[in-house]
């Protein structure tokens, strides 16, 4: 719920802001400026989603956590997605999202925030490792019982929440 407010302000603002300045500069040049950076958008959601997607495939094909390219490609992709979005509210943090020094400040903010990268690795079925961002890049730490987990199927029964507990 608490999104929904917030983009709702946003949108809000955005709309205010797109009008005030548009009764300053004119009809014209307003939706000559929304239409032109609604194109950009719509070209850099195209060339970069595609790019990224290249680039996370070839880091993964190497063994690696394509962490940064994917965030690179989503702030690219949400950048053009504000871009194309009417207003220059939405224009200015989309090329907010465009510039790396932001992208990287916003990275490091939502690590701070608690954004952890989990993954499986290819090597065994039940192996899982946690990356954490340090300055050096990204340190592995292993979870104390990944050496005790069975090289076997994992075997159990499955119990609905829904479904009652029968003991026996």
């Amino acid at each position: 719920m608490p999104i929904l407010v917030f983009v709702s302000l946003f949108t809000l603002l955005d709309f205010v802001i797109l009008f005030s300045i548009g009764n300053q500069i004119g009809l014209l040049i307003t939706l000559l400026l929304v239409i032109g950076t609604g194109v950009v958008g719509l070209h850099l959601i195209r060339k970069e989603g595609v790019a990224t997607f290249s680039r996370a495939r070839q880091r993964m094909q190497a063994g690696e956590i394509p962490s940064n390219e994917l965030f690179t490609g989503a702030a690219l992709i949400f950048g053009g997605a504000l871009l194309m979005a009417p207003g220059f509210l939405s224009d200015a943090l989309g090329l907010a999202c465009l510039v790396p020094d932001a992208r990287r400040l916003l990275f490091k903010l939502l690590t701070a925030l608690g954004l952890k990268v989990t993954a499986q690795r290819t090597g065994g079925p039940y192996t899982s490792h946690t990356y954490q961002q340090n300055e050096a890049g990204y340190r592995q730490r292993e979870d104390a019982s990944s050496s005790e987990q069975p090289q076997g199927p994992l075997e159990g029964d499955f119990i609905s929440r829904d479904e009652p507990r029968h003991r026996g």
